[in-house]
């Protein structure tokens, strides 16, 4: 009897015990499907469940019960692939290439790739920064799609890396330093780009092949690169002979014997009594001048230390001659993080404690490196990535920066509707001139050229600047559905108000943008203004960060008007110590997710006093899901998954502890909102009104 039972069973389950496909594997190839709109040339895939290794789904190819290869190229696919891939992790060749598959390339890939090829699917932005931690890539092909901008310096871990193509995209800028690493390169592909410098970066590759043709670079084709099958029409070398190699260590001239003599004794004659090499003399000038050159650089040295310690009052007494004191914050080299442990970019919390420093304009990662020795400040140069622009082009464009065409106000500065004759419509920031006392343009400048390297999908980009008669304006992007400040709080009675899927789109994407300043960016930028009215919202309602880079233009909270002290924004250490880190905006950042949840004002005096700080009336209710639901924003009228309400609240709760140590980095809040997202994609009851649904919370439980 029990013989006959078995195999009963076994008739009963037989996808349990033959080919099943790992459930990770499973869920990210149905979230893709669903993404993918759910084609028909997908034979055997499916949204809602199946084996994908046991039925063999079209493209996939698996290795017991992983996937390792998906290749869908050239199906007439579109939509996107989804945000549930890294979970993918024997995935091995990832080939989709030749679709159209959305806007951006996602954030999220699969992270043991060996081969990625993303050619021809319409993506613009950049590259994500999820590749350069792809340690055992072979093969990258990202050809024929829009991407635009600066290329990553992301290449410092990719040294199995033997084909790169980037062709016929828009890049521009010069060739990152890390492509120096790519010590595995043979096949390199950069054609049809507007790539601009020199090529130097590659001269000690192992390359065969390289396309470089019809970009901008210039000066010469170094040596090593000539033996290759090399193309490289269409781009602006220097002609005739290429400059020597600079003189090894100790061979300049000015060690040189005179030509023709070779005595080394200062006191010997030729036979015409004449002295040969250097005389008595001549040595003891020399020691003198070293000696007084020496003294005069101890002078300055010490009269610039001296400036350093003034008083604020001395520097406004006098300032057209006081010396600058506050560096912005270093972005020149973008590098990403990949081996390096998220946690080496928190603050510890002694340092929390720390008085505010004696400049009131210096952020508080200044004042960490006040004991390092003083060095020659950096020549400043034209950004090479924003264009320069006159002062009257401006007002011509803003109507001599008129009331109506004022779109906001904040704490560095008045921000202005810009319409030029193109008809091409931009913001024009008018920093105040409260924001760069005692500065001189140079100043600006570095702050401009540091703001246009911050290259991400979610944060506003720099398109220009101008410096001129003492002001100092930035020219962005205009994104004419305003802020997450007018969406919540200003709209009229024909706005639409924002679902609940848009919610938490804009929350992942503030999210990764710093997640990006924080963790991506070395050193790491601190925003010091994490609020609604930051956060600017596209046409499709994807959010940019903005103001990111200005925050040496920002005054520590000690000093700062009631704008933002008072806003309700601020971290109890920054009220406490009127100090900012990476820990304050993870605060900053929880406050507006609970604007997203609640519409309310982060500080409401027109409310109970109980109910004034949002925060304070907020937090005890977090956990619990009766008065989460009361708390929720009216607007929804209650179309929203509770389950995701839930977990929302979870990250919200977490990011708003008051003690700054315990909140996260926000590259783990970035995975616990993609995970949100993941799991609302997976079910059919998720789907939110731009898709026709009518379902009340009551019935969504995903």
């Amino acid at each position: 009897m029990a013989p006959l039972l078995f195999i009963f069973l076994l008739l009963l389950l037989p996808n349990s015990i033959n080919a099943d496909t790992d459930p990770s594997d499973a869920s990210a190839l149905m979230a893709m499907y669903q993404n993918l709109n759910s084609p028909g040339q997908l034979t055997k895939w499916s949204s809602s469940g199946g084996d994908p290794c046991g039925e063999i789904w079209k493209g996939v190819t698996c290795s017991g019960s992983r996937v390792t290869e998906i290749n869908l190229s050239s199906l007439g696919l579109s939509g996107g692939i989804g945000f549930q891939l890294t979970s993918l992790t024997s995935l091995t060749n990832f080939d989709v290439s030749n679709n159209y598959l959305g806007n951006q390339i996602p954030y999220n890939l699969p992270p043991n790739l060996q081969r990625l090829n993303l050619a021809g699917c319409g993506y613009s932005g950049n590259l994500p920064y999820s590749i350069s931690q792809m340690t055992s890539l072979k093969y990258l092909n990202v050809a024929r799609n829009q991407i635009s901008g600066q290329l990553p310096d992301m290449f410092g871990q990719l040294s199995a890396l033997s084909t790169l193509d980037l062709s016929f995209n828009s890049f521009a800028g010069d060739l990152p330093k890390s492509f120096s690493l790519l010590s595995s390169a043979t096949d390199m592909y950069l054609e049809n780009n507007q790539f601009t410098g020199s090529i130097d970066v590659l001269a000690n590759l192992p390359l065969k092949n390289l396309n470089i043709a019809n970009n901008i670079f210039s000066g010469w084709v170094p040596s090593q690169l000539k033996n290759i099958n090399l193309q490289k029409d269409g781009n602006s070398w220097n002609s005739g002979i290429a400059p020597p190699s600079p003189p090894a260590a100790g061979g300049g001239s000015e060690n040189r014997q005179p030509s023709g003599n070779n005595s080394p004794s200062s006191g010997s004659t030729s036979g015409g009594g004449k002295k040969s090499g250097i005389s008595g003399g001549a040595i003891a000038g020399i020691v003198v001048s070293i000696l007084v050159v020496g003294a005069l650089i101890a002078f300055f040295l010490l009269k610039k230390r001296s400036k350093k310690s003034s008083t604020d009052i001395e520097k406004i007494e006098d300032s057209s001659f006081a010396p600058v004191t506050s560096e912005p914050q270093a972005v020149e080299e973008m590098k990403p993080v990949s081996m390096v442990d998220t946690k080496t970019f928190e603050t510890p919390a002694a340092i929390y404690l720390k008085p505010p420093p004696m400049d009131s304009h210096k952020s508080f990662d200044d004042n960490d490196f006040s004991a390092k020795p003083i060095v020659p400040k950096k020549v400043s140069v034209a950004p090479p990535d924003a264009m320069s622009y006159s002062i009257a082009d401006l007002q011509i464009a803003t109507d001599s920066f008129s009331a109506e065409n004022l779109i906001g106000e904040g704490s560095t500065g008045r921000v202005f509707r810009a319409k030029f004759e193109d008809g091409k419509v931009l913001a024009v920031k008018k920093i105040k001139s409260s924001a760069l006392p005692g500065r001189m343009s140079e100043d600006f400048i570095d702050i401009v050229s540091d703001v246009s390297r911050l290259r991400h999908p979610n944060v506003t980009e720099l398109v220009g600047y101008c410096s001129e008669h003492g002001q100092h304006l930035l020219v962005y992007e205009f994104l004419k559905n305003g802020s997450l400040y007018d969406f919540l709080h200003l709209s009229d009675e024909y706005s639409k108000p924002l679902i609940w899927n848009s919610r938490v789109k804009i929350a992942l994407g503030t999210a990764r943008a710093l997640e990006y300043l924080h963790e991506v960016c070395l050193p790491s930028v601190v925003h010091k203004n994490i609020k609604s009215a930051n956060i600017l919202l596209d046409s499709e309602l994807n959010p940019r960060l903005s103001d990111c880079g200005l925050a040496s233009l920002v005054p520590d909270a000690d000093q700062a008007s009631d704008e933002n002290v008072g806003s309700g924004y601020s971290a109890p250490e920054v009220s406490m110590s009127g100090q900012y880190t990476i820990k304050s905006d993870v605060y900053g950042f929880g406050v507006t997710m609970l604007e997203l949840v609640t519409g309310r004002k982060p500080f409401d005096r027109s409310r109970t006093r109980a109910e004034q700080c949002l925060v304070q009336w907020a937090t005890p209710q977090l956990h619990d899901i009766d008065a989460l639901g009361k708390m929720v924003d009216p607007a929804l009228k209650g179309l929203y998954p509770v389950k995701s309400l839930s977990r929302f609240a979870d990250v919200i709760a977490l990011c708003v502890q008051v003690e700054p140590e315990f909140r996260p980095p926000m590259s783990e809040v970035v995975q616990a909102l993609v995970r949100l997202v993941q799991r609302a994609n997976m079910s059919k009851r998720t789907v939110g009104i731009e898709q026709g649904s009518s379902l009340r919370s009551a019935n969504q439980d995903a």
